[in-house]
């Protein structure tokens, strides 16, 4: 069925996926970030999510329902126990200085990771620390919607609203496939959105992109959640480029964009 657009959009189209339509923007709007904003205040009553995404870029889409089975806390459990058990020989074995054959000339040894600092899986990270002065998720996304937009990828991203009750649900909804298992994804972006104010910007070619409206603040908090982003599958948490486990933690701490991308 296709629904009523809020105000001040400019011209678009509506296009099938799946069992719904979302509307696809011509052109990107000027004035973003004021829309964005606004889009997302009314989301509650409208029932639609603003979304940047290469519109033509997708697969079938997926129900988001199956992200409600997801019982998170287990499921991380048991995919910590696996991945430390896979990688404890390479956090345990001390960094060697030997490149392999055929590396160009000028490139480092890799550093040394020595891991999450954890034993067995620690619990879900505590949620963000309130603030009376850092910006509301709606703030928080409008910003990161304009960031992107002022980059390289600009001149390919659509502004697309999509009927969706959270921005989580989104990447499934318009037929994302470029990641791991899609409903552990979601259930993780719903957690996110509850503990850390985070909405999902923009999912394009084989990358996410979530604002952050309360990061964590203190090292041993981001040493928790960046334990969450290594279990979303995603390529670049600690692997793309190779990042020691601490120091990609400690990046954690104020980010209020958070990137996850698979090859």
């Amino acid at each position: 069925m296709v629904f009523h657009l809020p105000a001040g959009l400019a011209s678009g189209r509506f296009e099938r996926r799946g069992s719904s339509e979302i509307w696809i923007s011509d052109e990107l709007p000027d004035k973003l970030e004021e829309l964005w904003a606004d889009l997302l205040q009314q989301a509650p009553v409208t029932g639609l999510q603003p979304h940047l995404c290469w519109s033509g870029d997708h697969g079938r889409p997926e129900s988001p329902a199956a992200a409600d089975a997801v019982r998170l806390e287990e499921v991380l459990a048991a995919d910590f126990a696996a991945y430390r058990e896979e990688r404890l020989p390479w956090w345990t074995a001390p960094p060697s200085l030997e490149l392999p054959e055929g590396t160009p000339e000028g490139v480092a040894p890799w550093p040394h990771d020595p891991g999450p600092p954890f034993d067995t899986w620690p619990g879900l990270a505590p949620a963000g620390p309130e603030s009376s002065t850092g910006p509301e998720p709606e703030e928080a996304a409008a910003r990161t919607a304009v960031d992107l937009c002022a980059g390289p990828y600009a001149p390919g991203l659509d502004l697309v609203l999509v009927p969706a009750r959270r921005s989580a649900d989104v990447p499934a909804l318009v037929g994302w496939v470029y990641g791991g298992p899609v409903p552990l994804l979601t259930a993780l972006l719903r957690s996110w959105e509850e503990r850390f104010g985070a909405r999902v910007v923009a999912a394009y070619g084989g990358e996410i992109l979530v604002s952050v409206a309360r990061p964590p603040l203190d090292p041993d908090h981001a040493e928790r959640l960046a334990l969450e982003h290594v279990l979303s599958t995603a390529d670049n948490i600690v692997d793309d480029p190779p990042t020691p486990f601490p120091e990609y933690a400690r990046g954690l701490v104020g980010r209020t964009e958070w990137r996850f991308w698979w090859d």
